[in-house]
């Protein structure tokens, strides 16, 4: 049985980001370079926007578990829940969990698709995919999970589904498209 919380996101997308996020800051300083810094600030929420968008799609989204049950975020929706609340786990082309509610939450930041086990050519072992392994894992935590005592109503293993959205990226997004909009109206 595993111990302790695990997190499971897209492997590149943090090295995507700090990627981009270093070609903004060049992008931005070349404008500070070549005009002034009040030609910068007009040009920064079109960058901004990009990296939020970037950020939003290849570093937010992630899968969650631990004891008590799992949260599942993909891009700016976030769910959360007990073991109890799980029907089924699967792999298809990513982890997908069958909720008691008669939905299924696709993870897109979590383990991908299962590839046929390969044998190792010196060895002759048989190696099995990190995302099959991935799968085990979260398996056996949902199983350990359910068969594990009820506690206070709402709390670990019996909490009940919800639903929210990540408010600080919709802020930021808000902050970004208001200076955007600043920015086109002082250039007009």
């Amino acid at each position: 049985m595993p111990v302790g919380a695990r997190t499971y996101r897209a492997p590149t997308g943090i090295a995507v980001l700090v990627v981009c996020a270093l070609l903004a800051v060049f992008v931005l300083g070349d404008a500070v370079m070549r005009s002034s810094w009040a030609q910068m600030l007009l040009y920064a929420p079109w960058v901004l926007l990009v990296l939020w968008l970037i950020y939003v799609i290849s570093v937010v989204s992630m899968v969650h578990v631990d004891e008590d049950g799992a949260r599942v975020q993909n891009f700016l929706r976030r769910t959360a829940f007990g073991w109890r609340r799980v029907t089924d786990v699967d792999l298809r082309w990513q982890l997908d969990f069958a909720l008691d509610d008669d939905r299924k939450l696709s993870c897109w930041g979590g383990p991908g698709r299962i590839q046929a086990p390969r044998q190792a050519r010196r060895s002759g072992e048989l190696k099995v995919p990190q995302s099959l392994q991935v799968l085990t894992e979260v398996r056996t935590r949902w199983e350990k999970g359910v068969e594990r005592p009820a506690g206070a109503a709402g709390e670990g293993v019996d909490a009940p589904i919800r639903r929210s959205w990540d408010w600080p990226a919709i802020v930021a997004l808000v902050v970004i498209l208001g200076w955007a909009a600043i920015s086109v109206a002082v250039t007009r």
